[in-house]
């Protein structure tokens, strides 16, 4: 429980760091540069950068643990709580990041700024960035409702 919470929570940090310092960050460059600082951070991430990988993954796996062992070891409300933290965590930031994120990530990482017309790069960074940005203010406040909600039970059990 204590992992899935320090996990959950380092990643909430992380949505909430994009959402609040690096997106407004690279707001202010033109088209080019904004697909291009994206696509540099991204690919960081990308190519399974170990400590970030053990966290992302981590959060997960830890969490259905606790989840799972929460469902025998606690109970009334600090069980629905657990619970609740579990289903807000995998639909509001696994799900959107899986079917939403990272796709759009991908396709961000196939445009090659330097040979497209600024009309291109427009176009490539309007299909991303609002989209991006809107679903990642979506996981970053699941994600801190996760880590609220974990407190809660750590702190009551």
């Amino acid at each position: 429980m204590i992992l899935a919470t320090f996990l959950c929570s380092l990643v909430a940090g992380f949505l909430f760091a994009f959402a609040v310092v690096i997106m407004p960050g690279i707001r202010s460059l033109d088209d080019g540069g904004f697909i291009r600082a994206f696509q540099v951070i991204d690919r960081v991430i990308q190519k399974n950068q170990p400590l970030f990988m053990f966290v992302w993954v981590g959060s997960v796996l830890s969490l259905i643990a606790a989840a799972v062992f929460g469902l025998w070891a606690l109970g009334g409300a600090n069980r629905l709580l657990l619970i609740a933290a579990a289903i807000v965590y995998l639909l509001g930031v696994q799900l959107p990041t899986a079917a939403i994120n990272i796709p759009l990530n991908n396709d961000l990482q196939t445009l090659d700024s330097s040979t497209m017309s600024e009309t291109m790069r427009k176009r490539g960074r309007d299909d991303f960035e609002g989209r991006w940005n809107r679903w990642n203010a979506i996981r970053t406040a699941c994600a801190c409702l996760t880590s609220i909600l974990l407190l809660i039970v750590l702190f009551s059990a």
